[in-house]
């Protein structure tokens, strides 16, 4: 690919990225943008750590070959068990991660009770217990890994009467203790909050991180002089190692905007590698 301005990659095991994606979108309009969607190893929140950070490895050296400036490992579960290792390995990038948002939820909870959402593998990295120990000594912190959602998600069932009882089953044991601050920790389940509104109403306060990373990612590309700021939407490229056909037929259920053909990759002996020789980006 030969892009004439700085280019942003993004990736996660699938479509839950894209909720990242659509936050760095609203504030960044003019950047273009690069989203992988490891479709053929979804989900990677029941997978082992080193298979998630040998993906993850894979991966930042296909959007390098793309010529990304900057990477978002736009998935939670990658974050907490790859994100150290790739800005050992790749110290000439900079890599923006997720990460539960149990700080703010910890200063806006007024019960002192928060529930957080999240894969098993988040739960069990080093990452969510160093911020349960720097940010949560003084609240409740009660997680539940909503088994089957993102499954549900990627499959483009986002208000179903299934998804209605994995919630059910996840949010309302934790209303009863308390809760009254709930985090998204899976980039996936932000596109289920309408949901949890509906279920539960507005009193529940749900923090989605998606913006707090959009700002962090501009203010890194403004640090570095990439940040792109016109009158011009930027070029956006989606590409998956999962059914190409079957996402792009699914994309404005979570994009909401825009005819985005979705590029085919393959993995090939380790390495991530396009199924044709041409792609085609969508303005």
């Amino acid at each position: 690919m030969n892009f004439n301005l700085p280019l942003v990659g993004l990736f996660d095991s699938g479509v839950g990225g894209l909720s990242v994606l659509r936050a760095v979108r609203d504030l960044i309009p003019a950047q273009p943008l690069f989203y992988l969607a490891d479709q053929f190893h979804v989900p990677y929140g029941e997978r082992e750590a080193e298979e998630v950070r040998y993906f993850s490895r894979q991966i930042t050296r296909f959007l390098q070959s793309q010529g990304v400036v900057l990477i978002v490992l736009a998935c939670n579960t990658a974050s907490a068990v790859a994100l150290q290792a790739l800005r050992t390995e790749f110290p000439n990038i900079p890599f923006v991660g997720m990460e539960p948002a149990v700080k703010p939820a910890s200063q806006q909870t007024r019960s002192g009770v928060v529930g957080v959402l999240a894969t098993p593998t988040t739960f069990q990295g080093k990452l969510f217990s160093a911020l349960l120990e720097r940010f949560a000594k003084d609240v409740k912190v009660i997680p539940h890994t909503c088994p089957g959602l993102v499954n549900e998600i990627e499959n483009g069932n986002l208000k179903g009467e299934k998804v209605r009882d994995i919630l059910l089953k996840a949010i309302q044991p934790m209303l009863d203790e308390g809760v009254d601050t709930l985090v998204m920790g899976c980039t996936h389940y932000p596109f289920v909050i309408p949901l949890i509104r509906e279920i539960f109403g507005d009193d529940l306060e749900i923090i989605d991180p998606s913006p707090a990373i959009a700002q962090r990612v501009r203010y890194l590309l403004a640090e570095n002089g990439w940040l792109v700021e016109d009158n011009h939407r930027g070029v956006i490229t989606i590409a998956t190692t999962g059914d190409a056909q079957v996402l792009e037929k699914k994309l404005p259920l979570f994009l909401g905007e825009g005819d985005y053909p979705v590029v085919p990759l393959q993995w090939h002996q380790g390495d991530i590698q396009f199924v044709g020789s041409t792609i085609t980006s969508q303005r």
